[in-house]
């Protein structure tokens, strides 16, 4: 990476990481170039293998505008891949007007979208001291698609294609229960949805397997959608190598995909979504 870019990464304001994910290597922009710089991952590799390299952006939390001016830039020059979010940018979650100009770019050009939980801004009181991953992250991906359900996003915005990390966290087993509680009371300002929306919302999301490969992640994950919206995913370097090696022998032991399934979650799936690289 040039020194230049190197430069403008560390002075970028909207790069400070957040979350209470122990990853084992302290995160910092010097860190994360170097290790860039040692794997040779610059946009030049991407170019030069874009067979087998793909990038995702991440956008500035400063606001809408700097945002939007990142996500053309990195789908309209670099040509990236896709773009990843968090479940909450700030404490605002999906649904939130300050989020609406960048859910309506990001369906307008139906491009992946990663989602990724971050701590919620409660998460001094609600994590006991504990690392997020344990209990809040799962929760907080349910509560900004749940959020993001109620408030009618994605009736505003169908063209959304959202892959959910680690199998959507909490989302899928109360799906029923957050389908049915449209027509037993919703609040003042939510829209005007119902148990037959939820379910085709929940049903057309992506989920991967990172640290969900268990049939504890995978059984309720199939009950709201079907084996081709499941994608592999390892959590790797966030979860270290021996975790991963049990996740994945969990997904190919799992007896609730034929051969065929298997298959498409380890890699045909993802093809559909990325057909650049069929």
């Amino acid at each position: 990476m040039s020194d230049a870019a190197a430069g403008e990464l560390i002075a970028h304001g909207g790069f400070e990481p957040t979350g209470g994910y122990k990853i084992s290597v302290r995160w910092t922009p010097d860190a994360a170039l170097a290790y860039m710089d040692r794997q040779g991952i610059t946009p030049e590799l991407i170019a030069k293998y874009p067979d087998r390299f793909g990038a995702f952006a991440t956008l500035p939390a400063d606001g809408p505008d700097e945002a939007l001016a990142e996500l053309a830039h990195a789908l309209d020059e670099l040509r990236l891949d896709g773009v990843v979010l968090t479940s909450n940018v700030r404490g605002r979650y999906f649904g939130d007007p300050s989020l609406e100009p960048v859910l309506a770019e990001l369906a307008r050009r139906q491009v992946p979208v990663f989602v990724h939980p971050v701590d919620c801004p409660y998460i001094d009181v609600l994590g006991f001291g504990r690392p997020s991953s344990i209990v809040e992250f799962p929760f907080d991906t349910a509560r900004t698609i749940t959020n993001a359900l109620y408030t009618g996003v994605f009736q505003r915005y169908p063209g959304l294609r959202l892959i959910l990390a680690h199998c959507g966290g909490a989302l899928p087993t109360p799906g029923r229960r957050t389908g049915e509680h449209t027509v037993m009371g919703r609040g003042p300002k939510d829209a005007d949805i119902d148990p037959a929306h939820v379910a085709e919302v929940l049903h057309g999301l992506y989920y991967d397997t990172a640290f969900a490969g268990s049939r504890n992640s995978l059984l309720p994950t199939l009950e709201v959608t079907t084996s081709d919206h499941i994608l592999f995913g390892t959590d790797w370097p966030a979860a270290p190598e021996p975790t991963v090696v049990r996740n994945i022998a969990n997904l190919t032991g799992f007896d609730g995909f034929t051969k065929d399934e298997l298959r498409g979650v380890e890699r045909g799936n993802a093809l559909r979504l990325f057909p650049r690289f069929a």
